[in-house]
């Protein structure tokens, strides 16, 4: 009998506007480029995992004027796919989003490791607004009975999400492996992540 593949399911991440005139002022002063951009969780991480991993990305809707109820209709319409042993990722709009969802709903399948990358803690972000239904519950006991094994990845030069909020993070969650990386080109762009390669083949030797 063929051994199913380990599934990682990848949110991405977004933004949060407070009403329209906002977001409307955001498009029309972002900058824009016609360079393709280059992540780890492209082609990168595919590559380096190799064959025996299935990588899940859902689409998240309206990623750019982003409201949590929409986030999780779409990623509750994903669960009849997904199996015991899957491993969620999610980076900072999706970092939240997945703690928040696990920490108010009981997953339906058994979660190996969860790795929250760069995840905002609250609307304390400069320049942004974290806004949409984002907002965590003041109770995280159940993202830690959730999650499996527990990550949470921050870097210092961070210029989006502040180092703060990793040690907010901390306090709440007493189980969780809290990392914080001296530089990952702000907020995570970047083209390599050798280490979350590591640490998820690591996950599934263990198993």
């Amino acid at each position: 009998m063929q051994k199913s593949k380990t599934q990682i399911v990848i949110i991405h991440g977004g933004m949060t506007f407070k009403n329209r005139k906002d977001y409307l002022k955001y498009l029309k002063e972002r900058e824009v480029s016609i360079e393709e951009k280059k992540r780890w969780h492209g082609e990168y991480l595919k590559s380096q995992l190799g064959r025996n991993f299935e990588i899940i990305k859902p689409g998240m809707p309206l990623a750019e004027d982003a409201k949590y109820e929409d986030w999780k209709i779409h990623f509750e319409r994903h669960f009849p796919f997904m199996r015991d042993g899957i491993i969620l990722v999610g980076m900072s709009l999706g970092g939240i989003f997945l703690a928040k969802y696990l920490s108010e709903h009981k997953f339906p399948q058994k979660i190996m490791s969860t790795y929250l990358i760069c995840p905002p803690f609250d609307d304390t972000i400069p320049g942004e607004d974290l806004v949409g239904g984002f907002k965590l519950k003041s109770d995280l006991s159940l993202l830690e009975n959730n999650s499996g094994n527990l990550h949470l990845m921050f870097s210092e030069d961070d210029d989006v999400v502040p180092i703060t909020h990793a040690e907010k993070y901390r306090k709440k969650l007493s189980g969780a492996k809290i990392i914080i990386y001296k530089s990952k080109n702000g907020h995570f762009q970047i083209a390599k992540f050798p280490e979350i390669i590591r640490m998820i083949k690591g996950d599934v030797n263990k198993k």
